[in-house]
């Protein structure tokens, strides 16, 4: 069974930084790509960033050239470093991975961008 555990969320100023990481258990292999959603209130859940297992990324435009999306193979960890935040990042954001056939989503952690 195969686990995803985000963390790093909480309340950052406007113009602050948060790095977000996501550590995967379990039987994880062919990796098609491992991504970055989030969902606020009242919206729909929209990809922020994905990595293929190829290595090339993707982002939202909304969040291009501020957050970037990263991976350690040896912590089986992913991770979102988020940068100039702004309030209308505020968001449960979520780390899904896609292998072989399945996927899986972490649990989500807050993100709160206020003054």
């Amino acid at each position: 069974q195969v686990q995803l555990v985000e963390s790093g969320g909480g309340l950052v100023q406007p113009g602050g930084s948060l790095r977000l990481s996501c550590l995967a258990s379990g039987n994880i292999f062919s990796i098609n790509d491992m991504g970055w959603y989030r969902q606020a209130p009242g919206k729909q859940r929209e990809l922020v960033a994905v990595l293929s297992g190829r290595g090339s990324t993707d982002y939202a435009d909304s969040v291009k050239g501020r957050f970037t999306i990263s991976r350690d193979a040896t912590k089986n960890t992913i991770f979102l470093q988020m940068n100039s935040l702004k309030p209308e990042d505020t968001a449960v954001y979520y780390c899904r991975i896609s292998w072989a056939q399945y996927a899986s989503w972490g649990q989500g952690t807050q993100v709160t961008v206020s003054s």
